[in-house]
C-alpha cells in the first residue's frame, strides 16, 4: 500500500525547460541549455533520494 507523501518532505519538482527562443545563440558559456541540463541532473538525483526516503 503506498504511503502518504509528507508535507515536510515534498517531492522535488523538475526544472522548467527553456524555450528555444530563450537562447541568444551567441555561444554563451554556460548556455541556458547547459544550465537546464545541470538543473535536470540535480533534480534526478534529488528525486531518486526522495523516492528512497518514501520507501522507509
Amino acid at each position: 500500500m503506498p504511503q502518504a507523501i509528507s508535507v515536510d518532505d515534498p517531492q522535488p519538482q523538475p526544472p522548467v525547460p527553456p524555450e528555444l527562443e530563450d537562447c541568444c545563440h551567441s555561444g554563451c558559456s554556460p548556455c541556458i541549455f547547459d544550465l537546464y541540463d545541470d538543473a535536470l541532473e540535480r533534480y534526478r538525483a534529488a528525486l531518486a533520494e526522495w523516492k528512497k526516503r518514501q520507501e522507509l
